[in-house]
C-alpha cells in the first residue's frame, strides 16, 4: 500500500491487499496485466494460488508505471480521469487529448526515442492517437461484443470520492 511497515495496522491496511489479490481472480482471466507498483500484490495472488492448491496460476504482466497526461503528474491516475487514457475510451476521446495538447507532457519526453517515419512534432500527436487506437479497437470490439464483458464495463459508472 505504499507505506512502510508498522506492528499496528488498520482494518483498512489488511483489507485493501486482500481485495487487490481478489481483483485479480475476479475476472476469471489467465493474464493479469499491472503497474510495477502492484508487484506485491501480484506474488500474493500467485501464492494465494499455492494455499488453495491451485493448478494454472494467474500469468503477470508488470509494466512501468505510465506518466500522467496533466503537467507535473507522475503517473495516470484513476482518481482523476482526465489524466488518464482507458482501455474502453472512445476513438474520439483519445484523438481529442492529443488535440487539445493533453499529452504534450507525455509526447515531450518520448517523442525523443519514438520514431514515426519522418514525422514532425506537429504531426506526432496524430500519429500517436491514431497508433492508440488502433491497440484498444480489438478491446473496444471486445467490451461491444461480449455480453460478460458489457456488463464489466458498466462499473465505469461510479464517482470517486475522497
Amino acid at each position: 500500500m505504499g507505506r512502510s511497515e508498522q506492528d499496528e495496522l488498520s482494518v483498512a491496511q489488511v483489507f485493501y491487499p486482500c481485495m487487490q489479490c481478489a481483483d485479480v481472480f475476479f475476472p476469471k482471466t489467465n493474464i493479469c496485466q499491472l503497474g510495477i507498483d502492484q508487484h506485491k500484490v501480484n506474488v500474493l495472488a500467485r501464492e494465494y494460488c499455492d494455499d488453495i492448491k491451485r493448478k494454472n496460476k494467474p500469468v503477470i504482466l508488470s509494466h512501468h508505471m505510465l506518466l500522467g497526461l496533466q503537467e507535473g503528474q507522475e503517473r495516470m491516475s484513476k482518481s482523476d480521469p482526465s489524466s488518464s487514457i482507458y482501455m474502453e475510451d472512445e476513438e474520439l476521446k483519445v484523438e481529442r487529448y492529443a488535440d487539445n495538447g493533453g499529452p504534450s507532457r507525455v509526447l515531450r519526453n518520448y517523442h525523443l526515442i519514438m520514431k514515426v517515419g519522418n514525422c514532425i512534432l506537429g504531426d506526432l500527436k496524430p500519429a500517436l492517437a491514431k497508433a492508440l487506437n488502433q491497440i484498444l479497437q480489438p478491446v473496444r470490439d471486445h467490451f461491444k461484443n461480449d455480453p460478460k464483458a458489457k456488463e464489466l464495463v458498466k462499473v465505469k459508472s461510479y464517482k470517486v470520492t475522497k
